[in-house]
């Protein structure tokens, strides 16, 4: 199911979301999301592995310890990272306060914040708002929720995909936010899933994990990690199916395509909104003798700031992709190399094919969306990471983004 139209019912059984102005950075808009399982829901999540970790990463990370949750609170403006023990003390004092709104233990509040490394987080303003936001949240409020953890992102992202397990119908609702400081390495931006899906705490635990690599971590916009990247994924088990243990099982097996829709479209739609992006575009190896270095290879390409200008600038600088691929730190001959754009080959053996390649490139090029293929035609593996270009408005949003 698409998540972009307003229209569609977002809900999942079990569970509610809303958000609130509360003036913590921002004036005037949703700076505060609340998300709540109405029965404690198994809980799993990755984070950040930046040795720079924010005070509601470390929070999180105990509290996940207990493998089940009620209530995830976003707050946006301010990230709480580089705050030392006074700001954990103050993830500590939301999770608290948030406990006692939701009625529920300290240890069942995951939080999560973004915006701005290196200022306190207000609590003042926070606990002003936590009444009215656990009295409004609601069933289809999670489209509110995604505009809420939004900073430089320019649109909510949401995504919802219903399945059936054994004869119950079962719903996977995400949403996330990021539009800069991308390029997770087993962490996802900020991202919150919940489903109705009955499922072990180890069997889900494993899955998210696996599916992270599959998704948020084949994205880059600009090469740089967050302190503050989470993913937390509660499954109350409200669907009448037996519960998932096994991964490898048929109900396993679908539980995990659902969540891979719904992690990999967030994950694209990121990258289609990266700070100054005019352009989304999947970075293919194909031919690699190991996985591991068509990811390599891939994720090397995305992140050269000359593939990304060249990507803006709509010029078919197939020579930057070699070049890029040449310092990866993979096995490779360079005069086997295959190159396209979008179905448009421009390098056979390693030698260019030729201007009239070039040309037919260019226009591939001027599409808001395509691929760059290279075959290295070494073995059978191959990957994918999905990328942006660099664009001036980029460096315009980051020169400014503290003022």
């Amino acid at each position: 199911m698409n998540g972009d139209a307003d229209e569609l019912e977002f809900s999942v059984p079990g569970f509610m979301a809303g958000a609130t102005a509360a003036g913590i950075r921002y004036q005037g808009r949703p700076d505060l999301a609340l998300m709540v399982s109405e029965v404690p829901a198994t809980a799993a999540g990755v984070f950040t592995t930046n040795r720079v970790k924010a005070a509601p990463v470390l929070l999180s990370r105990s509290h996940l310890a207990h493998s089940t949750a009620r209530a995830i609170l976003v707050n946006s403006g301010i990230a709480n990272a580089c705050t030392g023990e006074p700001g954990l003390e103050r993830a500590r004092l939301t999770a608290r306060m948030t406990a006692e709104a939701v009625g529920c233990r300290a240890e069942e509040v995951l939080v999560a914040s973004t915006g701005i490394i290196g200022m306190p987080l207000p609590l003042e303003p926070l606990a002003g708002s936590l009444p009215t936001l656990v009295a409004q949240v609601r069933a289809d409020g999670w489209l509110d929720a995604a505009r809420a953890i939004m900073t430089t992102d320019t649109v909510p992202k949401i995504q919802m995909e219903r399945i059936r397990i054994e004869n119950s119908s079962v719903t996977v609702l995400g949403i996330a936010k990021g539009a800069g400081m991308i390029c997770p390495d087993m962490a996802t931006l900020l991202s919150f899933v919940v489903t109705d899906a009955a499922i072990t705490s180890g069997a889900l635990q494993t899955v998210v994990r696996e599916e992270t690599l599959r998704s948020f971590n084949r994205i880059t916009i600009d090469g740089d990690t967050s302190t503050n990247d989470t993913l937390f994924v509660l499954a109350n088990g409200l669907a009448a199916h037996t519960p998932i243990e096994s991964l490898t099982s048929p109900a396993g097996e679908v539980f995990r395509q659902a969540l891979r829709k719904v992690l990999l479209n967030l994950a694209k739609k990121i990258v289609a909104d990266g700070e100054g992006a005019t352009k989304f575009v999947e970075i293919r190896v194909v031919g690699a003798s190991r996985q591991i270095e068509a990811v390599r290879g891939a994720r090397t390409v995305a992140n050269s700031p000359l593939v990304k200008t060249a990507l803006f600038g709509e010029d078919a600088n197939w020579g930057r992709v070699l070049a890029a691929l040449g310092r990866a730190g993979i096995d490779f001959d360079p005069n086997r190399v295959q190159l396209y754009f979008g179905d448009v080959k421009l390098v056979e053996n390693g030698l260019f094919v030729g201007e009239q390649a070039e040309k037919k490139a260019s226009e591939i090029m001027s599409r808001s969306a395509f691929s760059i293929t290279v075959d290295l035609r070494q073995g059978d593996a191959e990957e994918s990471v999905y990328t942006c270009d660099l664009s001036l408005d980029y460096v315009k949003i980051n020169a400014d983004y503290r003022s």
